[in-house]
């Protein structure tokens, strides 16, 4: 506490970077708050300094669930100078605590990953390596999630003899695949989210996921099976380019959707 009051009565405009052996200072992680600055003790070297920290309140738009915070903590914990970062998808905020580190900096940092920042986003392009592997993870989750229900309905209408009797039409087959393979990629969003968020968050965020994702990698597979079989039909050698076309046709839409908006959720 000898400490804190020396530091109490050095003027703001005087306060250096003392340091002081760690045998002369009782507390080692002090950390003090004047105004909207910090004094921020580390250790360096057997030694104890402090550093002139500020702290500094970032809009982020486009952040859905934890796992988009965690990406925009650990992006921000990345950058030198920066002490501490507290993100919340909830809030909508990133609050960061640095030293010699600029807000455009942060702030670049952020839109790189594909969200916006007070209002303004990176400018559009087709070159980011890091976003097409993270739509395509995307795009692969989806792909699974509607695959159960598309071919599950598929297979029921092909190998079940009361569905069989029902002589449905090819494309009343297929539209009711589509609309099940719709409702099981949610359902396998919502459970893949409910480790992030609570479950009613976890399906409200399914729900918001694109519609046009899905829809035009149903509309693919299904496109695709009836080209090859004449019908709502599945074969060993059918699935594998269904699987094909549902993962390519959305692809670009997801890299666009999340390289622009930041909408992301794995």
């Amino acid at each position: 506490m000898r400490f804190q009051e020396r530091l109490d009565q050095v003027p703001r405009a005087n306060l250096a970077l003392p340091s002081v052996r760690r045998d002369k200072l009782d507390v080692l992680n002090i950390l003090f708050r004047m105004e909207k600055y910090s004094l921020v003790v580390f250790n360096k070297d057997d030694e104890v300094g402090i550093i002139m920290a500020e702290t500094t309140s970032i809009v982020v738009e486009g952040m859905t669930c934890t796992g988009c915070s965690d990406r925009v903590q650990q992006a921000l914990e990345m950058i030198e100078g920066v002490l501490s970062v507290n993100v919340s998808h909830d809030s909508g905020f990133a609050i960061v605590e640095h030293h010699s580190v600029t807000k455009e900096l942060m702030s670049s940092t952020i839109q790189s990953l594909g969200y916006t920042v007070d209002g303004k986003s990176e400018e559009f392009h087709w070159r980011d390596g890091s976003v097409w592997k993270q739509s395509a993870h995307n795009t692969k989750w989806c792909l699974v999630g509607c695959s159960i229900g598309d071919f599950g309905t598929i297979a029921a209408f092909q190998f079940i003899p009361y569905l069989i009797a029902l002589e449905w039409t090819p494309m009343m087959i297929m539209a009711l695949a589509m609309f099940n393979g719709i409702m099981t990629s949610i359902a396998l969003e919502t459970f893949i989210l409910s480790a992030q968020m609570a479950l009613k968050e976890a399906f409200r965020v399914a729900i918001g996921m694109s519609l046009i994702s899905m829809i035009s990698m149903e509309a693919a597979m299904n496109l695709v099976d009836f080209v090859l079989t004449g019908g709502a039909k599945l074969t060993w050698w059918v699935i594998l380019p269904m699987l094909i076309a549902g993962f390519l046709t959305p692809w670009p839409y997801n890299y666009w959707r999340l390289k622009k908006y930041g909408v992301s959720c794995h």
